[in-house]
């Protein structure tokens, strides 16, 4: 899995998460001067998602697809995630967090500072919506919507979560039709129960994949009854690619 199974008391503010962070850059991989986009004006208006622009900047330039991809086709791919973010800072962090993932340097302090916004706009997604609701899942990056656990039970849905044992690992299904899985016991799904609403929010969308494989999208997910349990995980067991 990409990251660790983790359960946070609500979310860690972002800039507690920061002090781990190396010095940060001067400015973006661009000249904020010429900024014309949303985003663009968003990363040159806050430090860190500057330092976070140059570095996936950095990563590109050692990137080689790992199915033999268009580099380039897949760099624009990453971008139009970002740039379709407008100003919406956990939007643009988690689409950067996904282009350093795929160029393969994505750095400890870049992922908590995405796992942060992104936990904090799930929350506020979750006090704006009526806990009631079963919104469709996220299609773009960034994207939060409100929903209901389906089915939670071990990694291959032969026995109940609640009942089974740690090295069974974890699944659930949502109402929305969304999907999590891991092969260790997720802490955040473990504690939750079957109907429980929830948020789920689209991390990242994998574009360094052979044609036509969609599996491995990333999605943030906090339940709304019991605001300590919040995972990150896939859809699907393997990755794009995978077995």
């Amino acid at each position: 899995m990409r990251r660790p199974n983790r359960v946070f008391a609500w979310f860690v503010p972002a800039l507690v998460l920061m002090a781990s962070a190396p010095a940060l850059a001067d400015g973006p991989s661009f000249d904020c001067r010429k900024a014309q986009l949303p985003t663009e004006k968003a990363i040159c208006a806050d430090p860190q998602m500057s330092a976070i622009d140059a570095l996936v900047t950095k990563a590109y330039g050692g990137f080689a697809p790992a199915f033999g991809g268009d580099k380039r086709k897949i760099a624009r791919g990453l971008a139009a995630d970002r740039n379709a973010c407008k100003s919406d800072a956990a939007c643009i962090v988690s689409a950067q967090n996904n282009a350093l993932q795929t160029y393969g340097f994505a750095p400890h302090w870049v992922e908590a500072y995405n796992e942060g916004l992104i936990g904090k706009k799930a929350l506020n997604t979750g006090a704006r919506e009526p806990k009631n609701a079963d919104q469709s899942l996220p299609a773009s990056v960034g994207q939060c919507s409100v929903t209901h656990i389906k089915t939670l039970t071990t990694r291959l849905g032969d026995d109940p979560l609640a009942t089974a044992p740690p090295e069974g690992g974890s699944a659930a299904t949502f109402a929305n039709g969304g999907s999590a899985v891991s092969y260790d016991r997720d802490a955040g799904l473990a504690a939750s129960m079957v109907g429980d609403p929830v948020v789920l929010c689209l991390m990242s969308i994998p574009r360094d994949c052979p044609e036509g494989d969609l599996r491995g999208r990333v999605y943030y997910g906090v339940n709304l009854r019991f605001q300590n349990a919040w995972w990150v995980l896939p859809d699907t067991e393997h990755l794009c690619g995978g077995a």
